[in-house]
């Protein structure tokens, strides 16, 4: 592995048919990366795969990868309970070792060029936006795919022109752009996908809280609906919202923490856990979707156990309060970011 190291993290608008799912994962294989974490998920219908390596190489699987999902992901049949716009929903580049943010902008750049002579519509946000409108995922992705049509003829109530139409590629609703939806490729911080599951089947509870802590906070209306005014969240760097896990018969708290040196895990979920007290129900573990920090977990291990642990045993507390095993297995070694890059999963 190169000293040199950047990672990729499409997100894939499927993660029910393992068999595409895993085509469109080979399509990424090559010397020079490694394959760190593919996490299918039915409820949202959706896959986070997360590579890392080289630049060249890493910029060659990106590619590969999207152009197969292109061909396999049909998003005129598309149904799930998570944002999203096209069959790569969103392609970030990060810096992770000896890389600036400002050359994965130019890889976000160089690759959303080559897809977009595939006549499919193709944004740039973070680091990789033309413009700070543009900056936000979350942002650019109102409206979703059901709004896209609209969107491309010029006219849509979730955008203003700043907004509107993609930087490249096809902005016509053709059957090409129908099939793939938008695809938007950017480069980005280290941003944590964070999960707080709710002992509760009904999402009602979630989305409440979802709407009190994230940092956009909840816009209040009055009654006859003409003014209005946005209270801000308790947390901050924090997209979120509330779903239900039907295949777990839990809901949750689904957030992005996006700077988690501000807002850390132990934040995150304390913060939940005593709002749910608050609501008469009950966490139930949380989930970590993709990789995190080594720096991340430990900080959440010494919150719970205090001074005079090993790194070990404080990511085996972190892991334990925060019940990051109570949906599936969580492995540290293939899960901090650090110990996956060195052992890898081939």
């Amino acid at each position: 592995m190169s000293s040199t190291i950047v990672e990729c993290v499409p997100n894939i608008s499927e993660g029910r048919d393992l068999e595409k799912i895993n085509r469109i994962v080979d399509a990424a294989r090559r010397d020079g990366v490694k394959i760190l974490g593919v996490e299918p998920d039915p409820d949202y219908n959706r896959t986070v795969i997360t590579f890392a390596g080289s630049p060249a190489e890493v910029e060659e699987s990106a590619i590969t990868l999207i152009e197969t999902a292109i061909h396999e992901i049909d998003m005129r049949t598309h149904r799930g309970e998570h944002p999203r716009m096209g069959c790569v929903d969103v392609c970030p580049f990060i810096p992770i070792r000896n890389i600036s943010m400002d050359e994965c902008a130019e890889m976000a750049h160089r690759v959303a060029t080559k897809i977009s002579h595939h006549d499919v519509p193709v944004f740039l946000y973070g680091f990789a936006a033309a413009t700070e409108e543009r900056t936000l995922l979350s942002k650019l992705r109102k409206g979703e795919y059901e709004g896209l049509k609209q969107r491309l003829s010029g006219s849509s109530d979730a955008h203003a022109d700043a907004t509107m139409m993609p930087d490249m590629g096809s902005n016509i609703w053709s059957e090409t752009s129908q099939k793939s939806g938008a695809i938007t490729i950017g480069a980005r911080d280290i941003l944590l996908a964070y999960n707080v599951n709710i002992d509760d089947s009904n999402p009602y509870v979630a989305q409440q809280i979802g709407s009190i802590v994230r940092s956009s906070g909840r816009l209040l209306k009055s009654d006859d609906q003409e003014r209005k005014f946005r209270t801000k969240g308790l947390l901050q760097h924090v997209q979120g919202m509330g779903v239900p896990l039907e295949s777990h018969n839990i809901s949750q708290v689904s957030m992005n923490l996006q700077n988690y040196r501000v807002t850390n895990l132990h934040h995150a979920f304390d913060t939940i856990d005593s709002l749910c007290k608050n609501m008469n129900s009950s966490t139930k573990g949380s989930e970590l979707v993709g990789l995190v920090p080594l720096e991340a977990m430990v900080q959440a291990g010494q919150w719970y156990g205090g001074e005079g642990c090993s790194e070990r045993e404080y990511i085996d507390i972190a892991i334990q309060r925060l019940g990051l095993d109570s949906i599936g297995p969580f492995d540290p070694n293939k899960r901090i970011i650090e110990w996956a890059i060195e052992e890898g999963q081939e």
